[in-house]
């Protein structure tokens, strides 16, 4: 008797578990980040002059955590100047349509500086012409798809170089390519694996954003589960805002999940992030000199 009611709160906690783990996963947040310049650089900025960046990561459509209508809902009255999506949008093909209503709702967002995507490891799980289908797809919505490469957008005088390495775990990554073309200016990499900063010590940034990790997913009592997939996890770098050579970067908890469809000790998240941009015709910067910048 004793057995079978020691069985029955066992299940009961269990499922009380599971339950809240799976509700976890509707509690989107909006995370919103300031980014600091450091005291060394302030004279190389202008007081207000910034840029507001939408971040959107690892959706798996297959397991996403919100529908277009509560994101735009959730997103309609903010300012954004670019929107970022850092990949793992999918893995079967089937999923691809429901990209659409997700594509349009950033599109009347009006980002003044456009939509920029990178391809996650996720994305490559595609056969090719399914692959091909995504790509086009988000070029077909204005989405600037960068695989190790760059682009250049002018704001307000400034220069803003916009930087998409191509995915590290699946051994996609070309930083040298990447940068090819790179002005002197702000750089922002976009990115999906972060384990990509541990070989940037020569490639200047001023910014970089990632995903990959979902926080962990199920962050409880820790997410061990994590240990194969690089070595910022065994550094304790799965989740926010970190600095690494000097050179900070964000790693996106995701909208989505891959799996079991929960989450324990994380939450999906919309980042919004405040990048302060350098003053107009800005020569080349202390920092780039001292970082052997590319």
């Amino acid at each position: 008797m004793l057995l079978f009611l020691s069985i029955g709160v066992v299940a009961v906690a269990l499922t009380a578990l599971l339950y809240k783990a799976y509700t976890n996963t509707r509690q989107v947040m909006i995370n919103r980040i300031n980014v600091d310049i450091g005291p060394s650089y302030e004279d190389q900025f202008e007081a207000g002059k910034e840029i507001n960046v939408l971040q959107l990561s690892d959706m798996h459509l297959e397991n996403i955590s919100i529908s277009p209508k509560q994101l735009y809902d959730k997103l309609k009255d903010e300012q954004i100047d670019l929107i970022a999506l850092t990949g793992d949008f999918l893995d079967r093909k089937r999923s691809i349509p429901k990209l659409i209503p997700y594509l349009q709702v950033l599109n009347r967002l009006k980002a003044k500086y456009g939509i920029y995507a990178v391809f996650g490891n996720h994305d490559y799980v595609l056969k090719r012409q399914d692959f091909h289908s995504l790509k086009k797809l988000l070029e077909h919505y204005g989405c600037r798809t960068l695989q190790n490469e760059c682009d250049t957008i002018w704001i307000n005088g400034t220069t803003v170089n916009i930087i998409g390495i191509d995915d590290f775990s699946t051994e996609r990554s070309q930083v040298g390519k990447s940068y090819k073309g790179v002005n002197r200016g702000y750089r922002l990499v976009l990115t999906h694996d972060p384990n990509i900063v541990l070989h940037m010590k020569n490639f200047h940034y001023d910014y970089l954003l990632s995903g990959h990790f979902h926080g962990g997913q199920i962050h409880w009592p820790k997410p061990y589960h994590l240990v194969k997939m690089g070595k910022l996890v065994k550094m304790n770098m799965i989740k926010g805002l970190h600095v690494y050579d000097d050179k900070p970067f964000y790693i996106s908890e995701g909208l989505g999940q891959t799996g079991l469809n929960i989450r324990l000790g994380s939450r999906p998240e919309i980042t919004i992030h405040r990048l302060p941009l350098p003053v107009p015709d800005l020569s080349i910067s202390s920092r780039e000199k001292t970082q052997a910048a590319i």
